[in-house]
């Protein structure tokens, strides 16, 4: 059975005018060629790095810059309040594809993905070679899983979970699957490590003439229509990526408690309050 979230219907957009299909095409080609340009930049960092050693780090600069770029093209202003941790595991509510620039934009990340992600045309390529760990949902696959996080939590990598287990609409946020959050509690990690809930809001502006809803992505909404209506239509939005007290798993019963407790906090933050400053 598919996961994929369908508890509303896009709301009907008006047909594009001329403009607006003129601005998609030009950002798609900004964005295609920013992205070729970043990704052979970023093979290459990879790649001193391998014979070099760790030291070489511009590329880990460069995605970041390519996500900022990115928001820049969709039309999205980012703010960010509070400060990300260093290493461990962000746990956010997931409502599009760019939720991926959103987080890329503020800190070096890795996030984690279902499986069928890898195999999604030069999307896949671009997550394998950024270091995606994907997810398979069957059984058979959970103990190789669970030694994949374990092992980069020990090497200190900051992971970015979505416990919802599929997108929105972006006006809610669904209960957080548990699964996940066993990895927190194997061989002691719980005692050092800190998980952050991380709460993702984006907020139209009235003058673009789009639903509150025009950022998520959900149910049968197609990947390039998507970004093709959000290219021609957003102009002046705003995303909002709030990083709340980070928390030790050691502190919570068992992983049922430490989700909850970490979506609490995220529908708690999606709900409202005062103006993040801006990034």
């Amino acid at each position: 059975m598919s996961s994929t979230w369908r508890g509303a219907e896009p709301e009907h957009l008006a047909p594009l005018t001329g403009v607006e299909t003129l601005r998609a095409g030009l950002r798609l080609v900004a964005m295609v060629t920013l992205t070729a340009t970043i990704l052979g930049l970023f093979l290459v960092g990879r790649a001193m790095r391998a014979v070099l050693g760790r030291w070489v780090t511009f590329h880990f600069a460069l995605a970041r810059l390519w996500a900022r770029g990115g928001l820049w093209l969709t039309g999205l202003q980012l703010r960010v309040e509070g400060r990300p941790v260093t290493a461990g595991a962000l746990v956010a509510n997931h409502c599009s594809w760019i939720d991926i620039l959103a987080l890329r934009a503020v800190t070096l990340i890795y996030f984690v993905a279902k499986s069928e992600v890898r195999d999604w045309p030069l999307v896949g390529f671009i997550t394998r070679v950024t270091g995606t760990v994907f997810i398979e949902r069957r059984r058979s696959h959970a103990k190789r899983q669970e030694e994949i996080l374990r092992e980069r939590i020990a090497a200190k990598q900051l992971l970015a979970f979505f416990p919802e287990g599929t997108s929105t609409d972006g006006l809610r946020v669904l209960p957080f699957k548990s699964s996940l959050f066993s990895v927190f509690f194997l061989d002691g990690h719980g005692a050092e490590l800190w998980v952050q809930p991380v709460t993702i809001r984006y907020l139209p502006d009235p003058r673009d003439s789009v639903p509150p809803s025009f950022y998520g992505w959900w149910g049968d909404m197609s990947f390039e229509g998507h970004v093709w209506q959000v290219m021609a239509r957003s102009r002046r939005g705003r995303v909002e990526v709030i990083f709340h007290d980070a928390v030790r798993p050691g502190d919570f019963a068992d992983r049922k408690a430490l989700a909850e407790h970490a979506g609490r906090i995220v529908v708690a933050g999606h709900a409202g309050g005062p103006p993040a400053p801006a990034a």
